[in-house]
């Protein structure tokens, strides 16, 4: 092992020696895995020529096989740059239009020019693509400025029934023949992806029928004898099988969260109930999430239908709520809602029950179109980008004998779909419903559509017992920064424990407040109305428990608390961590517990996402976008925004990506004065086109040195006659603010995933008339892993932590930057090695994302 150590050091050294590589401001040992994939890539002939400067014949060898390997790996990298060369594609946009469509059309287009291919809008949807002409047009890198952040889909989009006949779908090859487009990328739900797909599987007799009659030539024929499809799903309902969330959908929720928090003001003063009716034609995505996200009282979807009584079980409900001291009612009502026997259940259905049973004031708002409006969430941004730009390489990575494929989203990847089976489960749904077969059509919908629901039942329906005998005693707590969505958590966690019979506490101003015994016990109406409350309701505090054991200890007896669930940030993590190693002089913390990861900075190991980093980025995104509007309306000007995050970059990084930064400067990809240069030339040559402003993200911590007020100095000095530069830090208002539908959700899922494990590690545990737990695994961290929900022990993700810089060593997003600056109209080589390959639906089912 060493000596291939020592062949990697020596390979290294020999090419820096030639100036072939940057070298990185850290060690050889440690190379940032983002900054490889913009290093200038050495020949085969300048490396190997390079081996006569070594004596030893076995270095020699062991170094030729180190270089092979590393020149194959970045010639499959430049290979990206040559992949669209001569050949040419169409992106169109049909159906219903969706927020992100806008992103999804940006990216498409900006990398399919990488890649040296022409790309071409199609306006109008399938109707453009049959009646050609102006309706397409070759796109430029310019003409997708400034469309990131607008809602719709800026190219248009139309119901086509002239796409829907053969006669349509013959003008339309004809159309893309004369073009020389042989690669569609289509953007829209199950109906417009189904036509592609009919349209590729004619393409062959359609060509057929143009040559005889003289519409097309025969070397037209040859070079456009097959076409590549590949769908992305655009669609705010979430109802297309095969993708955990669809382009347009986080965007939609937003806007019904922003509409249900403003209702629940007027409705607590003047005690109303709400009825609210939402958008999802026969998909109950939308109603469903967002009951969870505002804690509704019930909601109404059509998947699983209420029991023949439920006019009965509704009341009592409500009643019990008002009983309980709550102000107002909130019903969620989907709109293709129906009872068991396939009746419409409608919103004024509903009133008129409410109002003739129980004289409640009630109200009814149908959100209608506004759901589609409005500039798209930073999700729906990033999303539509990953998924453009894996559309693009699908395309161009095509063969006859390939089947049209739909890019998905399987927990934090991007995967691909045969469309086809996407589209027959969907069906599958459609069918199973109609045959009122709900349980199967629960099931067809996913895993994480089902775990949704479980969770809704619980804290909707499930009464708390009354007798807590035998019951456990859990504590919660919040450690560390403040973060959206820690108390939805909290509010899920509580009333989860309740559920199961437990004792819950709560404890006030984290590990400080253990140690001083602010500690209370919480009841279900405890924690109302928390889940859309940014901040922490029970304070929070930095503080680390090692200085405070014999205290801890002492509560933790006196409260006769059992088990520990604590929601915060990397402090969380490493105060975990601090009490399975006091375990060794206090039995007393030998209990067990159970890290839920909530930080803007999404800085915990073990998890590629923490609650509240949503929030804050959506926070740096509306921010970004006023002042890309502002730089727009001055023109020549450059902005340096700073980003929170400490050392982590994920805020910087995926804000960049979402707004469409120039640069964005992490600590995780080292950067040189040479890389500011060649930033401020970028900038320079981006004056002299139509797009006549800049803009750079800095994460807080990315550089001991190049601070915030230097690269500002840098730039606005580097810039004197061509551009002005300003400077904005975000500060603190990034942990601010109402949390986002996905942190909430996220947070809520987390919450009752915690407690169930809580529950079942205390009982593991009981022994002699009291809880002994003293196993690794009995102090977890609870995160998402690529496809999955996940408890990791504490001291197994320490070898996965950077404790001198509070990350974790390896992060899934870095492998997302080399997109960021490909959109930027960097002249970087982008790693194709990683992307994802044609998977089946069953197979992916089968291990979806458990959340």
């Amino acid at each position: 092992m060493r000596k291939v150590e020592l062949h990697l050091k020596l390979f290294i050294s020999v090419i820096q020696s030639r100036q072939l590589v940057r070298t990185p401001q850290r060690t050889a040992e440690e190379p940032s895995t983002s900054s490889m994939l913009i290093q200038k890539r050495p020949s085969g002939t300048d490396v190997l020529k390079n081996l006569d400067t070594v004596d030893d014949p076995d270095t020699v060898e062991g170094i030729s096989i180190f270089a092979n390997e590393w020149i194959m790996t970045h010639e499959e990298h430049h290979a990206a740059k040559t992949l669209g060369i001569g050949k040419a594609i169409a992106v169109l946009t049909s159906g219903g239009d969706a927020q992100g469509m806008n992103a999804a059309v940006r990216a498409v287009v900006r990398v399919g020019i990488y890649t040296g291919a022409r790309v071409f809008f199609v306006h109008e949807g399938y109707q453009g693509l049959v009646d050609g002409g102006d309706n397409i047009r070759e796109a430029t890198w310019e003409s997708v400025s400034m469309m990131l952040q607008l809602g719709g889909t800026v190219i248009g989009s139309a119901r086509c029934k002239d796409f829907r006949e053969r006669e349509g779908r013959l003008r339309a090859a004809h159309n893309l023949v004369k073009h020389g487009i042989t690669n569609l990328c289509v953007i829209g739900g199950d109906g417009s992806l189904t036509g592609a797909d009919t349209f590729r599987s004619e393409w062959s007799d359609l060509l057929s029928d143009l040559q005889k009659s003289g519409k097309i030539t025969a070397e037209e024929a040859t070079k456009s004898s097959y076409l590549n499809i590949v769908g992305l799903v655009g669609s705010i309902d979430n109802d297309f099988c095969g993708t955990d969330m669809t382009i347009g959908t986080d965007s939609a929720l937003h806007r019904i969260i922003e509409i249900v928090d403003a209702i629940t003001t007027t409705a607590q003063s003047h005690q109303r109930t709400f009825v609210l009716e939402v958008m999802g034609r026969h998909c109950g995505y939308l109603a469903l999430v967002t009951s969870l996200s505002c804690g509704a009282d019930w909601v109404f979807i059509p998947e699983c239908p209420p029991d023949d009584d439920w006019e009965e079980h509704l009341c009592r409900r409500l009643s019990e709520t008002r009983n309980r001291g709550s102000r107002l009612n909130i019903i969620i009502v989907a709109e293709g809602a129906i009872d068991k026997h396939g009746k419409s259940i409608s919103s004024e259905d509903i009133k008129n029950l409410v109002v003739k049973r129980l004289g409640y004031d009630t109200r009814v708002t149908v959100l209608g179109h506004v759901q589609r409006g409005g500039t798209p969430s930073a999700f729906d941004r990033i999303l539509g980008s990953r998924m453009g730009v894996e559309a693009v390489m699908a395309l161009l990575e095509g063969t006859p004998d390939t089947p049209a494929c739909v890019v998905s989203l399987s927990g934090n990847q991007a995967v691909r779909l045969p469309l086809m089976e996407c589209v027959q489960v969907t069906k599958d749904v459609t069918r199973a419903m109609h045959e009122r077969k709900f349980d199967e059509a629960m099931k067809l919908r996913g895993r994480s559509f089902m775990n949704n629901w479980e969770v809704y039942k619980l804290l909707a329906h499930v009464r708390p017992p009354v007798s807590k005998s035998g019951s456990y005693t859990v504590a919660v707590m919040n450690v560390g920064a403040p973060a959206a969505g820690m108390n939805a958590a909290v509010r899920s966690t509580v009333r989860i424990g309740l559920i199961q019979g437990n004792r819950v506490l709560v404890v006030h101003d984290g590990f400080e407040g253990l140690a001083k015994g602010q500690i209370e016990e919480a009841g279900w109406s405890y924690v109302g109305g928390w889940t859309g409350q940014g901040g922490s309701k029970l304070g929070t505090k930095r503080t680390l428990p090692k200085k405070s054991f014999e205290q801890i200890s002492a509560n933790i007896t006196k409260f006769n608390i059992q088990g520990l669930v604590i929601i915060g940030g990397f402090e969380a993590y490493t105060g975990g961590l601090e009490l399975m190693e006091g375990r060794k002089q206090y039995d007393e913390l030998c209990i067990p517990f159970v890290v839920i990861p909530a930080t803007v900075s999404n800085n915990v190991p073990g998890s590629d996402f923490s609650v509240g980093a949503d929030t804050a980025l959506n926070t740096i995104c509306m921010t970004c976008d006023r002042i890309k509007q502002s730089a727009a309306g001055t023109k020549r000007r450059v902005f340096i925004i700073e980003t929170m995050g400490g050392y982590c970059g994920y805020l910087a990084t995926m804000a960049g990506l979402a707004a469409g930064a120039d640069a964005a400067y992490i600590f995780e990809e080292p950067f040189t004065i040479r890389d500011l240069q060649v930033n401020v030339e970028h900038l320079v040559q981006k004056m002299k086109t139509t797009v006549k402003r800049g803009m750079v993200l800095r994460n807080e911590k990315c550089n001991e040195n190049y601070t915030t007020d230097f690269i500002f100095n840098l730039y606005s000095e580097e810039g004197k006659g061509i551009f002005d530069s300003r400077k904005n830090v975000l500060g603190h208002m990034q942990q601010g603010g109402s949390p986002t539908p996905f942190d909430r959700n996220f947070a809520t899922k987390m919450g009752a995933k915690a407690m169930n494990w809580m529950s079942g590690k205390i009982k593991e545990s009981y022994r002699n008339g009291r809880i002994f737990a003293n196993t690794p695994d009995s102090g977890c961290v609870l995160g998402m892993r690529k496809r999955a929900l996940v408890f990791q022990p504490v001291t197994e993700l320490k070898e996965q932590t950077d404790f001198e810089h509070r990350i974790p060593k390896e992060q899934w997003w870095l492998k997302l930057r080399p997109i960021l600056k490909i959109l930027a109209k960097y002249e970087i080589d982008l790693d194709t090695s990683e992307h994802a390959h044609l998977e089946h639906i069953t197979r992916k089912r089968s291990g979806e994302a458990n959340v």
